[in-house]
């Protein structure tokens, strides 16, 4: 036997003919521990990888710990350093574990190959040499699917093969590509290292995209002003810190851009970028009377007025301020934008805005005031019977006597008293007296007071459901084609004059007008009257509703014959239940 084999004999035989043979079912016991041990770990560590004891991996560290005599356990783990994603480690495990079945399979049927006959060579002392399977330490690599991250494992030589070099790493790192992101102290100190074989490291990471961020808006100005009326201890409202109108300077900013970034490209462990995408931009919102800045980062305001925000831009609106009250100093107001009004309007004068109306004193009797969006009255409306009130949005006043409300949303006031109140939405009576005495009252809604009607049992009616705005503009139709057939009948009594068959002309085309629109209304009033049969909206809620008092649900009425404390009205199955 040559010098080599001697040696071979005495490092790696001589503890196998020591040892007794083991049988197969033996064999078997190391791999069944491993596995054993590898689920005991992942239980508490999902990095771990779960394999069956028999897997060819087990099998191929079996034959290596035949050989050696002694051999650490493998160690299966994605993330041993916990650097990774947990995302990236749940998506990669299942894939591994199929990468690593094929590779460990063929790496066992080349041990099971027959070596090559040789020609016959005698060593010194003239004995025949057998042949030896050579297989040298295989370095396996795996690729995530994006190919960020590579990992590694090393199969152990088998027979003479080599053992595990750091030449053989990196050689094994240039033939599978991987080029970026090597994991340079692993890779020169594994060779090293007593748990080299059957041990899964990180063998490069590579840099992942980062998109870039999209263009984003930063308001100055809310978009939904929040008109919430806040009571204090005292159960006092102040009326006058509603914020209706956002007012601003020419030039002052309303909002500014925040402009998208471009974003960062990566790098896989196979050196091949990985192109990131751009953050969109987003336009500036800009509506009437505003201007955007040279840089285009700022939405400015070009005329001083009231910010407002309409649902896809912001515009402002210019802002009448009236600093005394509405008489005849200033005439009738018919503005466009928003009215801070910091008197009262007077008796007999009129004041209509597009937008806000925002009334520091008192609405007189015999004055009217309409508003395009909501209307707050800081001291109340005090009127004589013919005061006409419209709000498109919300009406908020200190209290209302003897007038004709018309809102479109929510009424919130301290006490009605003799008046007659049309709301699409709600009417809230709850800070203050919380009052409600006389006339009649109709949400389409809700109604909530502290007190309805009078221990004197006056007359108040409150309705619910249906559209209370629309029978309001009905009755004024009504009204007013009224009054236009008295005009034509007097005119057509008339001795005939030079500019009569004008005004004739000009009271006929009024009347038609108004006919149409009361078919139009009508035809809406039925409509919505037989939603209401079917939905039984509106409900009445009060502390205390006296005797007098007359609740209504469409043709269901009932009148309160006693008190009632704490109690809520609605309709049930068509009829009025009160609980």
């Amino acid at each position: 036997m040559s010098l080599k084999g001697k040696l071979t004999e005495l490092l790696f035989r001589q503890k196998t003919e020591e040892t007794p043979q083991e049988d197969p079912a033996a064999a078997q016991a190391p791999a069944a521990e491993s596995a054993q041990q590898a689920e005991t770990v992942t239980a508490f560590n999902p990095a771990m990888l779960e394999l069956p004891s028999e897997h060819p991996l087990y099998r191929l560290y079996n034959i290596r710990r035949q050989e050696s005599g002694y051999l650490p356990t493998p160690r299966l783990c994605l993330d041993e350093d916990g650097v990774l994603p947990p995302e990236v480690v749940q998506a990669e495990r299942e894939r591994l574990k199929t990468l690593l079945m094929a590779k460990c399979a063929a790496r066992l049927r080349q041990t099971k190959r027959k070596p090559k006959k040789n020609a016959k060579k005698k060593d010194e002392a003239g004995e025949e040499e057998e042949d030896q399977l050579v297989l040298d330490a295989q370095p396996c690599f795996f690729f995530s699917a994006d190919k960020l991250y590579a990992w590694g494992i090393v199969l152990p030589p088998v027979g003479y093969g080599m053992e595990l070099s750091r030449e053989m790493l990196y050689q094994a790192l240039a033939e599978n590509g991987i080029l970026y992101g090597v994991n340079s102290r692993v890779i020169d100190h594994l060779p090293m290292d007593r748990e080299k074989y059957f041990t899964l490291f990180l063998a490069a990471v590579g840099k992942p995209a980062f998109d870039g961020t999209n263009g984003n808006i930063v308001d100055s100005f809310p978009r939904e002003p929040v008109r919430v009326v806040e009571v204090d201890e005292f159960d006092r409202v102040d009326y006058t810190n509603l914020n209706l109108i956002h007012n601003v300077k020419q030039g002052q900013e309303i909002c500014r851009l925040i402009k998208p970034t471009e974003g960062e490209p990566g790098r896989t462990v196979l050196d091949t970028e990985i192109p990131a995408k751009a953050g969109q931009s987003v336009p500036l919102p800009k509506g009437r009377n505003t201007e955007i800045s040279e840089d285009g980062t700022l939405l400015l305001a070009s005329i001083a007025g009231d910010v407002e925000f309409t649902g896809r831009s912001f515009q402002v609106k210019p802002v009448l301020d009236v600093p005394g009250n509405v008489d005849f100093s200033t005439g009738n107001i018919n503005f466009l934008g928003d009215v801070n009004i910091r008197g009262d309007v007077l008796s007999g004068f009129t004041v209509r805005a597009m937008g806000n109306i925002q009334v520091g004193g008192v609405v007189e009797a015999g004055s009217s005031v309409e508003a395009g969006g909501d209307l707050v009255v800081v001291k109340g409306i005090l009127g004589d019977g013919s005061t006409i009130i419209r709000g498109q949005r919300s009406i908020f006043s200190k209290y209302i006597e003897n007038s004709t409300i018309y809102v479109r949303e929510n009424l919130q006031t301290d006490c009605i008293v003799n008046s007659r109140v049309y709301s699409d939405g709600e009417v809230l009576v709850l800070s203050g007296r919380g009052t409600i005495i006389g006339g009649r009252i109709w949400a389409a809604k809700r109604i909530n007071a502290l007190v309805v009607g009078a221990r004197s049992e006056c007359r108040t009616s409150v309705m619910l459901g249906g559209l209370p705005c629309t029978n309001f503009e009905y009755e004024l139709v009504q009204r007013e084609l009224k009054i236009l057939e008295m005009e034509l009948e007097k005119l057509e009594c008339q001795i005939d004059a030079g500019g009569k068959p004008g005004m004739l002309e000009k009271t006929r085309m009024k009347l038609s007008v108004a006919e149409l629109k009361l078919k139009q209304l009508e035809s809406e009033l039925a409509d919505i009257r037989i939603e209401t049969e079917e939905s039984n909206t509106g409900r009445l809620e009060c502390g205390i509703a006296y005797p007098g008092t007359e609740i209504s649900f469409g043709d269901e009425t009932i009148r309160l014959r006693h008190e009632h404390r704490k109690c809520a009205a609605s309709l049930v199955k068509g009829e009025i239940v009160i609980t």
